[in-house]
């Protein structure tokens, strides 16, 4: 095994410190290309004639999240492939996110995942050469306090 790789869990808690998010409970889906952040209410505004993205967070398992506001000022629009292999436009932002003790910049697609068990996917471009995925475990790492 290469040094540096973590075994992971099918399931990991994770942070998002620039979105104001600690331990929301991520799926790691190694079918999926990039990861996707369930959120509502995405749109395009205008400030100071500047486009901005917004969108509002969401996640059941934390309320004091519901209606949390977002701005981006750099932002993507690429096709992805939904859960059902039919290809949509969407907002793609850059953030960083928190596994355990470390901080990883990666893009994340904006959807509505309400139908979907878990707030946060992680595909396996964030995955490769940094971890390996053990499908029978869940929470294997501790995202420090």
């Amino acid at each position: 095994m290469k040094s540096g790789i973590q075994i992971i869990g099918r399931t990991q808690h994770v942070s998002f410190p620039r979105l104001g998010i600690r331990m929301i409970e991520a799926k790691i889906d190694t079918g999926a290309y990039t990861g996707a952040l369930h959120c509502h209410h995405i749109s395009l505004i205008n400030i100071k004639g500047t486009q901005v993205l917004q969108f509002f967070l969401l996640d059941p398992g934390h309320p004091e999240y519901n209606e949390k506001r977002i701005r981006f000022k750099k932002f993507e629009i690429r096709k992805i492939k939904n859960s059902f292999g039919e290809s949509e436009e969407r907002y793609v932002i850059k953030t960083t996110i928190q596994i355990g003790a470390r901080r990883i910049k990666a893009h994340f697609s904006l959807t509505d995942r309400g139908s979907m068990k878990y707030p946060v996917l992680i595909g396996r471009r964030l995955l490769k050469n940094r971890y390996l995925v053990d499908v029978s475990a869940r929470q294997l790492i501790t995202v420090p306090q």
